[in-house]
């Protein structure tokens, strides 16, 4: 049995580091704040892409390393496969996650001292959360040798789809 970590220490982990990044290094540089973000996410996904697929043989296309994130990956990172996998086979395609574990349990933080206050800035939160997750996408399949653009729509909490652009 491997090394793990409790579940709320990275929960804890990810609401700090939004919080940092989002309210007190980069307060009025959000742009930074969120390439910042990202840039954290891609090296976690670079190394943990690493560990997933040490004896694994290379993946021969994009949609074969599409699917082992959507499948393999994501089920190490939050215990499930993503919901849904839409592609136009020009490389685009949407990884739609119904109910994204960080919103079900990281922006419902109910030891957030200014309950109001919170509640107002969810959309932001939301927004800079998921430059997080972006960046572990990017990171994982730019470490199997695929260059792309990741981007997110969380308008239907806690639903969210990624959509990953593949770069020719």
């Amino acid at each position: 049995m491997g090394r793990e970590v409790a579940e709320s220490c990275v929960d804890g982990l990810i609401i700090e580091m939004v919080s940092a990044y989002g309210r007190r290094f980069y307060a009025t540089k959000p742009d930074l704040a969120a390439r910042r973000i990202e840039a954290i996410g891609f090296q976690v996904g670079h190394q943990l892409i690493e560990r997933y697929t040490v004896e694994r043989p290379r993946f021969s296309d994009h949609l074969e390393a599409i699917k082992f994130i959507c499948k393999d990956f994501w089920s190490e990172l939050f215990k499930k496969q993503i919901d849904n996998l839409k592609t136009n086979h020009r490389g685009t395609f949407v990884l739609q996650d119904n109910r994204f574990r960080w919103f079900t349990r990281v922006l419902l933080d109910p030891s957030s001292e200014d309950n109001e206050a919170s509640q107002g800035s969810s959309s932001e939160a939301t927004s800079m959360l998921l430059h997080f997750p972006c960046g572990i996408i990017r990171g994982a399949l730019s470490n199997v040798g695929i260059s792309c653009a990741v981007s997110a729509d969380a308008s239907n909490l806690p639903s969210c789809s990624f959509m990953v652009r593949i770069k020719v």
